[in-house]
């Protein structure tokens, strides 16, 4: 009688999954790595999988990959609530559908966005148990759209560096998955991992000089900064607000556009996105649809990946690129040129914005702060040591960095950059303008000598114009690269559309080795 009852327990639980269109998970045989949002909600209306599948199988992944096995060590903190996010959403699904163009897709966010319930480090130990009041604008926007929010992924501390990502909260370097004695670069190269590893489908990163193009063409990903006024930094720890951005990280152009078409948009908190709102369509996804390089006309801005200062097999990725373009419509440019350059990004006082930025970060934490200022974090000496110069310089200068003697300067040189590039675009009729993200591979880790070739602080960060890295393929057979499109304030669809089109023309994106399903238990 007994095995009776647990049989018809078994075969109710199991008629109840079907009725709510939800799979039995130890059963359904659908691949998490590679996986696309479209392919997602493609299965789940089949019935083939659900949200809880997803968050038990990323995890599995998780647990597997990042501090065992390939041991890539991206991830600070697993989402407690996952499973339990997972399963309403399967329950709301059941009687009404998706609750939006996010339903059940597990995210990977950089851990200096805030996400209420969840400590936000920014890689800093002094900050590891500091709770944020609420949700950062971009995470709310995911929530509302029906994603999960899987994990936060490691950083270089305080969204310091290109060059790696490391910090005091998580022992270790970040790994790349695609050789694992290479740096990710940074500081989002936790997130960038996590992903070309299929540890979740989506992420966010935050790029204030490179750092979501910088990762994402290290690991075979698309990765956007959007145009300055696009995307709200409300709730994102910040490091200098005139070059702040965040925004996603992915293995397709079309899901970061997903993405993007959630999380893009105003935000009253965060008054530079005011320019979004005569700006911003009402999607982004339509430029994908029939996209074409037909007729695009992209300059080639040899002055940032001379051969003489490149590696050979990236150059000749390069080159092959161009080709590829141009074999597939489009028209190339290549006496592009931006007179003085180098003595636009490079003249003029750096002037530190951290004091100013991270103090209102702090204060906007109210009570829960255990700091209350950046100089009580360098006081506590819990951040990793490589940063105590770079911080004490920042608490040593002024307290407004508009007030700064340089401030005007700097200003007027960003202003002639821009002045520049639309000048150049102008007389061209350019969509966009392209080089390489790197001129390098990426570097072993510990090397901080060796040549790492980064052009992406270059135009997009001083001129607040949108950038996208687009995979160009793999030097010396292993190693991912990338090529960068920048575009006209706002033209984000343009920019989406010739990558779009490159992608689907080229097909370059494959996955790590060592990174293989893993099979029910």
């Amino acid at each position: 009688m007994f095995v009776k009852k647990i049989a018809r327990a078994l075969l109710l639980a199991s008629l109840v999954a079907v009725a709510c269109n939800t799979p039995n998970t130890t059963e359904s045989n659908f691949p998490l790595v590679e996986a696309t949002i479209a392919d997602i909600h493609a299965a789940m209306e089949k019935g083939e999988v659900s949200a809880e599948y997803l968050v038990e199988g990323y995890l599995r992944r998780i647990e597997a990959y990042d501090k065992q096995g390939p041991s890539i060590n991206s991830i600070i903190i697993v989402n407690p609530e996952a499973m339990e996010t997972a399963r309403y959403l399967d329950s709301v699904y059941a009687a009404s559908g998706k609750v939006g163009p996010l339903h059940g897709i597990p995210v990977i966010v950089k851990d200096n966005y805030d996400v209420k319930g969840m400590p936000t480090s920014n890689g800093t130990l002094a900050l590891k148990s500091s709770y944020p009041p609420d949700d950062a604008f971009q995470i709310k926007r995911l929530r509302e759209a029906g994603a999960i929010i899987l994990a936060k992924s490691n950083l270089a501390e305080f969204a310091s560096s290109g060059s790696f990502s490391v910090s005091s909260v998580l022992p270790g370097y970040s790994r790349n998955p695609y050789d694992t004695r290479r740096t990710t670069a940074g500081s989002s190269g936790g997130t960038g991992a996590s992903i070309a590893a299929s540890l979740a489908v989506v992420g966010l990163g935050t790029d204030t000089g490179s750092s979501i193009r910088g990762p994402s063409s290290h690991q075979a990903l698309v990765g956007i900064r959007s145009t300055m006024g696009l995307t709200s930094r409300d709730g994102i720890v910040p490091l200098a607000l005139t070059n702040d951005i965040g925004g996603p990280m992915a293995r397709t152009v079309e899901d970061a556009v997903r993405v993007f078409d959630v999380i893009a948009g105003y935000d009253e908190a965060d008054t530079v996105t005011r320019a979004s709102v005569a700006s911003k369509p009402d999607s982004y996804l339509p430029f994908l649809e029939g996209s074409t390089l037909n007729g695009k006309r992209v300059g080639v801005l040899h002055q940032l990946f001379p051969l003489a200062d490149s590696d050979t097999s990236v150059y000749s990725l390069m080159t092959a690129a161009l080709e590829d373009l141009r074999e597939g419509g489009a028209i190339l440019l290549d006496s592009v040129r931006i007179e003085d350059l180098d003595s636009l990004n490079e003249s003029g006082t750096r002037i530190r914005q951290l004091k100013r930025d991270y103090n209102a970060y702090l204060a906007s934490l109210g009570d829960s702060a255990a700091y209350k200022s950046l100089q009580e974090i360098i006081d506590s000496e819990k951040y990793h040591p490589y940063l105590e110069k770079r911080l004490i310089d920042a608490q040593s200068d002024v307290d407004v960095p508009e007030a700064h003697p340089d401030w005007q300067k700097n200003m007027a040189l960003r202003q002639e950059l821009r002045n520049r590039i639309l000048g150049v675009m102008d007389s061209l009729e350019l969509d966009a303008l392209i080089y390489p993200s790197f001129t390098y591979p990426p570097r072993l880790i510990g090397d901080l000598n060796g040549p790492r070739g980064d052009t992406s602080g270059k135009l997009s960060p001083p001129t607040g114009f949108p950038a996208i890295a687009v995979p160009m393929g793999y030097s010396y057979g292993r190693y991912p690269a990338g090529f960068q499109l920048l575009g006209r304030p706002f033209s984000e669809g343009v920019l989406f559309e010739i990558s779009h089109a490159y992608e689907q023309l080229t097909g370059h994106r494959r996955a790590p080795e060592g990174f293989d399903e893993i099979g029910s238990e």
